[in-house]
């Protein structure tokens, strides 16, 4: 048995020396293959594909726990760094230091 590389589910059988299948998903592969894994791509509000080094800017009003004043909104941020994680987005905002933020509330300058 293998595990099937779409729904990860470990019930995968061999149909042949080189077919498995997915008894969940109905995905049928070759363990054999080189599958390229998808590109990390994140996105901001409005659906455009970020990159590293790009700028954006807080289309909301964002709290910062330990801080007296909240991000405001239309705060232009320059030079992210895009993350793996619940906060896909690793920067520097003035007036408040290194920080995480979700690419929901940030859109493309």
């Amino acid at each position: 048995m293998k595990a099937c590389p779409v729904c990860k589910s470990p019930y995968g059988y061999a149909l042949s020396d080189e077919q498995y299948a997915c008894p969940e998903c109905n995905h049928e592969w070759n363990p054999n293959e080189v599958v390229e894994e998808d590109a990390f791509v994140v996105k901001d509000s409005n659906g455009n594909v970020l990159e590293d080094g790009d700028s954006v800017i807080v289309i909301k009003d964002l709290k910062v726990k330990g801080a007296s004043n909240p991000v405001k909104a239309g705060t232009k941020v320059k030079n992210i760094r895009l993350v793996d994680g619940d906060h896909n987005i690793d920067c520097r905002i003035d007036g408040f230091g290194a920080m995480g933020l979700k690419s929901e509330f940030v859109r493309k300058a």
